[in-house]
């Protein structure tokens, strides 16, 4: 196993769609090991294989405390079926936006279909945390970040502070 690069704001490849997963196979479960260590050292919660440079539509979760056994999660094309009417917000984050936090608002529960790791066609309820994590790691695959869900002025600012970070990396 091996912990891959996060891809950070404002990269180009975070803005694309992902392509189905068609081949369920060794390199597919290998690849999601991969993702789910990579996640783990970031640390973070959730890690779409966008984030990693790979526009494939496979997300890695685990929402288990830090005082609990890890409980990971793979989805490969995973899409929202349902979403409730409530509504909840949490403080969110992302591995590809470092050290930024917004409060976003999402639908409390929602129900997303999904192939497991060998293909097998599988269905999910989801509330709190966890709903909250599937619909910002889809909203990934789709070419969406969580700052879409905010003000259009914290979204600007966070892209100006983030191009231009981007940009001392490249010239130092």
């Amino acid at each position: 196993m091996s912990i891959k690069p996060i891809i950070l704001l404002p990269d180009p490849l975070l803005r694309e769609n992902s392509a189905p997963i068609e081949r369920f196979d060794a390199e597919l479960e290998r690849f999601s090991r991969d993702m789910l260590e990579t996640m783990y050292d970031a640390p973070g919660i959730g890690l779409a294989a966008i984030q990693i440079g790979e526009p494939r539509r496979l997300l890695v979760i685990d929402v288990a405390g830090k005082d609990e056994d890890p409980a990971p999660l793979v989805f490969t094309n995973p899409e929202i079926v349902a979403r409730s009417d409530e509504m909840s917000v949490y403080e969110e984050g992302c591995l590809s936006i470092p050290d930024y936090y917004a409060e976003v608002e999402r639908p409390a529960k929602v129900t997303v279909s999904y192939q497991d790791i060998t293909g097998e066609r599988k269905e999910m309820e989801a509330e709190g945390l966890l709903a909250t994590c599937l619909q910002h790691e889809i909203d990934h695959l789709n070419g969406v970040l969580f700052i879409d869900h905010i003000s259009k002025l914290k979204r600007d600012m966070v892209v100006k502070k983030f191009t231009k970070m981007a940009r001392q990396r490249t010239s130092a």
